[in-house]
């Protein structure tokens, strides 16, 4: 029995549908996988099963994909499977440096730091606040909010 058969199997509660990209979505309870990218199939898991929805905080996207690499490694294990940590850190660092840039500040390239509340950032340097897209895939903007 190939592997996608089984986790289908196991995991019922969730549909598994082969696509061009991994990925979780919670809204349809479904995981979106590439053929042959075994890892990832287990990370996208690893978020279901974690019940992983939106994030607020950069700092949160970085916890629930680490919790969620985590995850994979421990179904891995059911499975006689090992995630290699090479692939886990660059996957993590691809997250590092993507947030990154969305802190950077559109106006005076100085790092900002993120709101609590709004999810906002704001430049310490020339005091811009702007929002962030959320494309990881497509390209990163940038919206500055005019303060009243």
């Amino acid at each position: 029995m190939k592997l996608i058969e089984r986790l289908q199997a196991d995991f019922g509660q969730f549909l598994f549908i082969l696509g061009d990209e991994n990925r979780w979505s919670p809204e349809e309870k479904t995981i979106f996988y590439v053929e042959d990218d075994v890892a990832s199939l287990l990370h996208e898991l690893g978020h279901a099963l974690l019940e992983h929805k939106k994030f607020v905080q950069d700092v949160e996207l970085l916890h629930i994909e680490r919790d969620a690499w985590e995850k994979a490694r421990e179904i891995g294990v059911k499975y006689g499977l090992k995630i290699d940590d090479e692939q886990v850190e660059k996957a993590m660092d691809g997250y590092r440096d993507w947030l990154h840039f969305r802190s950077i500040c559109p106006v005076c390239d100085q790092n900002g730091v993120q709101e609590h509340s709004s999810g906002r950032y704001r430049c310490l340097n020339c005091d811009t606040v702007w929002n962030a897209n959320d494309a990881r895939k497509t390209a990163l903007r940038r919206y500055k909010h005019k303060l009243a």
